[in-house]
């Protein structure tokens, strides 16, 4: 039995929650790997819309051990507001069903404010990002002056490591012209929050390994998309941690040996959120079509998403980079009804073809997409279970997109409901179907 690593295939916002929760019908084990609650996934199970940030979308599934692993950066206080959110929908969320790594990165108050700071300071040239303190929690975790999850419970030593932390803050602070933090502050609010989260800490490395040991399959979620990652991404435009296929082993804790299929979830057009280069986004009637039927609005911020057609270069770079073993292609039913569909075929920098997104952030900046033209379908795709059911033009699409990107579709998606999925290959067995 495969154990099976989600990771999105474009900026994010391709749908993995849905899969995810999809797919955690089969699996034993729900394992979130990187990134924190900038990231976000909307699902929608019997009419009723659950909205996650931090949990893994397996945690609404009853009977599933959800857990978050080391690669993630946790704000105790957001994760502690998520899970009551849950809970008042009626899902159990305790440390049956939910274990965190003792040794994941804390998100504090300081956190949150210098990331709002330097994009302030930047002007026109900040990054976009969502302002949680993702980032500079992750500088901390690199510069080994982090607080984690397990300090919490040992306070002898809480002191002395909220001092080294701050010894580099102030500093930050007052070149921003901006007041310190105070240590005895910063020591209450932890220990207030600790008894929220320490009942769920765990040494999840060991838990992954027991899994393994007896054969339970392990879905790996990952967040944002791999053109977001701080290495292989559209740098400075990304995250701070790496959203490849890979850092599902680093960030949980077990073997490379582990990961036996990678499934890339890419919408059927595509979207971003934030600043940063963007080939094939749309500026006109079409883009502003394709955000309106795809109800294009960031889970976590609220944000607009830009909108564009698919870019095939982009996608097949990245299941390049992340060694993606097939594509979930979600919202193909946003394309219904358009007579025309293009896709981006290859780019143009500087009067050259070239057939992949160069390094460069001024390069990124001027390539220039080349386009190619489908014929669109006028039936409906929304709500369809099976291949017979898509329309011939809606088929042709898809085995097109599959050709242009070099890679199996596995799944479709045509709604968000759970249950609108067609199963093409089996990721857990990677069996044609």
């Amino acid at each position: 039995m495969a154990n099976v690593v989600v990771v999105g295939a474009q900026w994010g916002d391709e749908g993995k929650g849905k899969l995810v929760d999809w797919l955690s019908e089969r699996a034993d084990v729900v394992a979130r790997f990187q990134g924190g609650h900038n990231a976000g996934h909307t699902l929608v199970i019997d009419g009723v819309t659950y909205k996650l940030s931090l949990l893994p979308s397996g945690i609404v599934r009853p009977g599933k051990l959800s857990i978050i692993g080391n690669g993630v950066v946790i704000d105790p206080w957001a994760l502690g507001d998520e899970i009551d959110r849950l809970v008042s929908q009626g899902v159990d969320v305790t440390p049956d069903n939910l274990r965190i790594a003792e040794n994941a990165v804390l998100i504090l108050p300081l956190h949150r404010e210098l990331d709002g700071m330097r994009e302030v300071a930047a002007g026109a040239g900040k990054i976009g990002t969502t302002g949680r303190g993702i980032g500079p929690a992750y500088e901390d975790k690199t510069g080994r002056r982090a607080i984690r999850v397990y300090d919490l419970k040992n306070q002898a030593t809480l002191d002395a490591k909220i001092e080294r932390l701050l010894a580099h803050h102030n500093a930050l602070r007052r070149g921003l012209g901006e007041a310190e933090v105070d240590g005895r502050a910063l020591r209450e609010e932890l220990l207030a929050i600790a008894p929220r989260i320490l009942p769920f800490m765990d040494t999840t490395w060991g838990l992954l390994d027991d899994a393994r040991r007896q054969q339970k399959r392990v879905l790996f979620e990952g967040a944002q998309g791999i053109m977001l990652d701080i290495d292989h991404g559209t740098y400075p435009f990304v995250t701070s941690s790496n959203t490849v296929a890979a850092q599902a082993a680093t960030g949980s804790g077990v073997g490379p040996d582990m990961l036996n299929y990678v499934l890339g979830i890419a919408k059927a057009y595509t979207t971003r959120v934030g600043s940063g280069p963007f080939p094939s986004e749309l500026f006109d009637e079409t883009g502003e079509k394709l955000g309106e039927r795809g109800r294009e609005f960031g889970t976590v911020t609220g944000r607009k998403r830009r909108c564009g057609w698919f870019d095939a270069v982009m996608v097949r770079q990245a299941i390049k980079t992340a060694g993606i073993s097939g594509i979930a292609l979600t919202k193909l039913d946003v394309l219904d009804g358009f007579e025309e569909i293009k896709v981006c075929t290859g780019y143009k920098l500087d009067g050259e073809t070239i057939e992949r997104l160069p390094a460069g952030q001024g390069a990124q900046a001027r390539v220039e997409p080349v386009f190619s033209s489908f014929e669109g379908w006028s039936d409906t795709t929304a709500g369809a279970r099976s291949w017979a059911e898509l329309p011939a033009q809606a088929v042709k699409y898809v085995r097109q997109i599959e050709e242009l990107i070099d890679c199996p579709i596995a799944l479709l998606s045509t709604s968000p409901e759970r249950e609108d999925t067609i199963l093409m290959r089996d990721p857990f067995e990677d069996q044609v179907r």
